[in-house]
């Protein structure tokens, strides 16, 4: 007998959940921001009596000379920016509102880190509820690197900030409460960003993909609507830096001009993932430009813009990429590893050498780690996979931001903003485990998922096997330390941390030409002779270490092993007019006075300006009977360095001997002016 079969009623679709409000997530935003100044105003406390608090090392030092002459009234400047400036000049409104403070910076950073805490904490609540919320604004309130970079003077603190903001103003779209205003308020988000972290360009493709996806329940007009007011909101902030831009660099450059270098440092032969300084030992911002450009202009032979540098690099790091594919490959694959890895990649300052001074961030960094967050993140990835359709734009905002990582290198920093987008998930595996372990039903939800646990289980082992070297990065920044102790004359200081640097980790060659250059300005010759010595026995191949060498060789009074030492450093900085001077005054000390000469002229080549190699070239020339292109040589260093004595007095010299005695005694007198006791001047006049 046939079963009839029941007309079937069609069910009714269920109604969509009406959007989670920001004020029924108010107290807990309240505690969240309480708890998250509190740590980091608590972090700056203890920090106050170290030195990497009273000293503003690398780009720290450099941010603050920038917002000191903004403050001072410099806003526009004379240059391409070649560092993403919202940072400085956000400082500098601090400055000039509270005078040049970096203790007010911090402050104004701690605020805008519990701010970012609570925006990571109302996204999580409208993306999954207010457990959640609270499980993502804490874990953010107490993770152990965002601490650390807010206290410090340095552009992560808005990195962190811009990313949170954007994720909260995604997951108001997400639940149909964004309207206009609130893709506006995206697009200037995004904006900001990219003023800050060039990389983050990446986000907007992504944002402005999910406007355009057909999938998305909007209508074509209210698509429109959302592109044109994210667009506005972007260039509302950076079309002025644009026009800056074009105004002192007569061409286009959206941010920066440092995509090339940057893109080079990761993508050449030499690479290994991490920050590698063109020429080994000058990783300080200060060289960083001058290398690109002087390698790029010496590889040429022409003077070149910031563009056409930039583009230098990029062809060079394409070539490679091109050329060496499965060499290519392979250091992609240690950037993912990196990447995802539990340790914090040191920039300037590691996360451990303010940790021995804080026992907050001490004790935080044991737990609240990289390491710890990366499997949460995607447990809580795959607990909220089957709302993928809703959520699907922060899954492609974590892999587009991973992408543009490894298409450069690894820093703590540079990975910093992937933390907001992964407490989001987090934040959802803690609070569906904590369920799962309550109901009883943890272990049979992790037997029937059993494939997605041992990938998580594997994903924790890898992120927190050790890939990189702790005590190398308490190295580094003891050395840099060292260095900007030294710059402000704190010569003793500096030997203690450059020694302490060295101790911590033998094989570090910078640490050791670092402490040479501190014990030959404390006047220990012998001593800085030895470091520069271990220097090279760690990197032969380190210039700075070969040319400081040299310089000390000299000043022994050994001038065939000094010119042996800059010649070596001069294959790696060929351009050099400081090494090319030096090796003449030591060729010159051995007799070899057409080499000196040679060596001089190719100073004077390399920097016209420079008085110093127009002085001893001139001296050569006069040592070699060459009179009057001696005494031009000489006039050309009196006017670039009218109070330089020895230019002076060898001008009245070389005319004595010319027997020209009334300019020799005006040139003699001149110089007595600038040192009435030389001794030799008067005997002369």
């Amino acid at each position: 007998m046939k079963q009839v079969r029941r007309p079937q009623t069609l069910a009714r679709p269920e109604a969509p959940a009406p959007p989670r409000r920001d004020r029924d997530f108010f107290a807990p935003a309240a505690a969240i921001a309480g708890v998250a100044l509190a740590v980091r105003l608590l972090h700056l406390w203890l920090m106050r009596a170290s030195p990497y608090f009273s000293v503003l090392l690398g780009d720290s030092a450099g941010y603050d000379a920038w917002a000191r002459r903004l403050a001072a009234g410099d806003w526009i400047g004379t240059e391409v920016f070649y560092q993403a400036p919202l940072y400085p000049y956000v400082m500098g409104l601090i400055y000039t509102v509270a005078g040049p403070s970096p203790m007010a910076v911090r402050v104004v950073q701690a605020v805008l880190g519990a701010a970012s805490c609570t925006l990571v904490g109302l996204a999580a609540h409208r993306a999954f509820s207010r457990r959640v919320g609270v499980a993502a604004g804490v874990g953010l309130a107490l993770y152990a690197p965002a601490i650390f970079f807010d206290g410090l003077l340095q552009k992560a603190s808005l990195d962190l900030f811009f990313v949170a903001l954007a994720l909260y103003l995604i997951t108001r779209i997400v639940d149909q409460a964004g309207d206009w205003r609130t893709w506006l308020g995206l697009g200037a988000t995004m904006g900001g960003l990219s003023l800050t972290r060039e990389n983050a360009l990446v986000f907007i493709v992504v944002l402005l993909a999910w406007i355009g996806w057909p999938g998305r329940s909007a209508r074509s007009a209210a698509r429109g609507r959302s592109a044109a007011a994210f667009a506005g909101g972007l260039a509302l902030v950076l079309l002025p830096v644009v026009a800056r831009n074009a105004m002192v660099g007569g061409g286009f450059y959206l941010t920066t001009s440092q995509f090339g270098p940057n893109f080079y440092i990761g993508n050449n032969p030499k690479a290994d993932g991490t920050y590698m300084s063109l020429r080994y030992g000058r990783g300080a911002p200060e060289y960083e430009r001058l290398d690109a450009t002087e390698l790029a202009q010496h590889a040429t032979g022409r003077a070149m813009t910031p563009a056409e540098v930039s583009s230098y690099w990029t062809r060079r790091a394409l070539d490679f990429i091109v050329g060496a594919p499965l060499p290519w490959l392979r250091l992609e694959a240690r950037k993912f590893l990196l990447l995802w890895n539990a340790t914090e990649m040191v920039d300037t300052e590691s996360q451990e050498a303010h940790a021995d001074t804080s026992w907050l961030l001490r004790g935080l960094g044991g737990i609240g780690h990289f390491g710890v967050l990366v499997p949460l993140a995607l447990a809580g990835a795959l607990f909220a996979w089957p709302e993928r359709r809703r959520l699907g734009v922060v899954y492609l905002l974590v892999a587009a931001y991973t992408s543009s990582v490894l298409a450069f290198y690894v820093f703590a920093r540079y990975r910093l903003p992937l933390v907001p987008l992964l407490l989001l998930f987090a934040g959802h595996a803690v609070v569906r485990l904590m369920e799962h372990a309550t109901s009883g039903t943890l272990r049979p939800t992790l037997r029937r998922h059993l494939p997605a646990t041992l990938v998580v289980a594997l994903v924790a082992g890898a992120s927190n096997w050790p890939m990189l070297s702790v005590p190398l990065m308490q190295a580094i920044s003891e050395s840099n330390l060292g260095t900007a102790l030294q710059a402000a004359g704190r010569t003793g200081e500096a030997i203690a941390h450059y020694q302490r640097a060295t101790a911590i980790q033998p094989d570090y060659a910078p640490a050791y030409n670092n402490l040479g250059v501190a014990q030959r300005a404390a006047g220990q010759i012998d001593q800085a002779i030895e470091s520069y010595r271990k220097a090279l026995a760690t990197n032969d191949s380190y210039p700075d270490a070969h040319y400081n060498l040299a310089n000390a060789l000299l000043e022994r009074n050994r001038p065939s092993e000094a010119a042996e030492h800059f010649e070596i450093a001069l294959r790696s900085i060929p351009d050099s007019a400081g090494i090319r001077n030096n090796l003449g005054i030591a060729l010159a000390a051995q007799g070899r006075g057409g080499d000196a000469i040679a060596a001089f002229r190719a100073a004077v080549a390399a920097e016209p300006g420079s008085a110093d190699a127009h002085r001893n070239l001139g001296s050569a020339l006069a040592d070699a009977g060459q009179v009057d292109e001696a005494l031009t040589q000489l006039r050309q260093a009196i006017a670039l360095a009218p109070r330089d004595f020895a230019a002076r007095y060898d001008l009245g010299v070389i005319l004595l001997q010319a027997g020209q005695h009334a300019p020799a005694i005006d040139a003699l007198e001149a110089a007595l002016l600038l040192d009435p006791r030389s001794v030799d001047g008067l005997n002369n006049l």
